[in-house]
């Protein structure tokens, strides 16, 4: 992603209200042209009404949404030239494929000729048939639904797109399959996009940048790395994948070790970071023993009891050694991997104390 891309849209100080109710505290997005951005966050956090005020189906109470640097706070809706596909799709279920996509056209009262061109154009690049053109939208499955609500909003030549949780209601292999299509399609059309979801694996691996929601603020705004590996904020450490709080008798016990961390803080370590029987001398030996373990074929997840915690560790599967049920183990903690956080900050600033 170059430094260099314009900026497509620019939060300034938004806040949101909902009769007494503060839904977004100053929020400050910027949005890269062609850039794939996305919003995460738990349910109520308020990631879909950041949306849906860049959108202009809310207007802020305070701040301003900016596109291209021009001022569209309040600009209505269809004259922002943004495109949206909602979670529901909200397709016309008794019109064909083709009459959905062609919809938007036809209020712009283009010609018969140009519509049918334009909406063969963009059927072909979504990966929609002719002979799916000619069907009902009831008669699609999930996954072909969700390709005719894209096309929907890309044949309109948005220069921005708005995703609200597209992939939520389909099923898991096919959610991981679109996800791909999604990003390639986005890739390919080059669009700037913004993205609503809960799944941090959706997120991580879709995005150039992400930015975390957590109460109608925003904790972290980075790239997958860097919210991944780098946590800013103990939410964000928690929310991200998976990971081990580690107990006050680990963190005494690094710190006897000579890690330079405080007791009072909290600590973690992500599971891929802890490790089985290996020793390289920079790294803290604590005795365990495997409790039970997950099979996933590319890797082995461990749980492990330690230190009167448990411990879980991702090995990597090299179809040579694996651990069983109630053998004892060592496991190994490089003090550089961890991610400390002072006790309360969370809440802290959340709250504004």
């Amino acid at each position: 992603m170059s430094e260099n891309r314009k900026i497509m849209i620019d939060l300034k100080d938004i806040v949101v209200r909902f009769g007494d109710f503060e839904a977004l505290h100053n929020i400050n997005v910027q949005v890269k042209e062609g850039e794939f951005f996305t919003f995460l966050g738990p349910s109520g956090c308020g990631k879909t009404t950041t949306l849906r005020t860049i959108t202009g189906f809310i207007e802020p109470a305070s701040g301003n949404v900016y596109m291209d640097g021009r001022d569209i706070t309040n600009v209505p809706i269809e004259k922002r030239n943004i495109g949206i596909v909602f979670q529901s799709y909200a397709l016309f279920p008794t019109m064909t494929v083709y009459d959905n996509i062609a919809f938007g056209l036809k209020v712009k009262k283009m010609s018969k000729a140009q519509i049918r061109e334009q909406v063969y154009e963009i059927a072909e690049k979504v990966d929609l048939s002719q002979d799916q053109l000619k069907k009902a939208v009831g008669q699609l499955s999930g996954g072909q639904q969700q390709r005719v609500a894209i096309a929907r909003a890309l044949v309109m030549k948005p220069a921005i797109i708005c995703l609200d949780e597209p992939l939520s209601n389909l099923d898991a292999k096919l959610r991981v399959q679109l996800r791909n299509e999604l990003k390639k399609m986005q890739k390919d059309f080059g669009i700037t996009t913004i993205y609503v979801t809960h799944d941090q694996e959706e997120a991580l691996t879709l995005s150039d940048r992400i930015a975390v929601f957590n109460k109608g603020y925003i904790e972290q705004i980075g790239n997958p790395n860097e919210v991944y590996n780098f946590s800013q904020t103990e939410f964000v450490c928690n929310f991200i994948g998976d990971i081990n709080r580690l107990n006050d008798e680990i963190v005494r016990r690094l710190i006897d070790f000579g890690a330079p961390v405080s007791p009072a803080d909290h600590h973690y370590v992500r599971l891929e970071r802890v490790h089985v029987n290996e020793q390289d001398g920079q790294t803290l030996l604590l005795d365990g023993v495997v409790t039970s373990r997950e099979y996933y074929g590319l890797y082995i997840k461990y749980y492990i009891d330690c230190c009167g915690q448990t411990i879980k560790v991702i090995e990597r599967n090299d179809g040579v050694r694996i651990y069983e049920p109630d053998e004892k183990v060592k496991i190994s903690i490089n003090p550089h991997d961890l991610m400390s956080y002072p006790a309360g900050a969370d809440e802290a600033a959340v709250t504004g104390v």
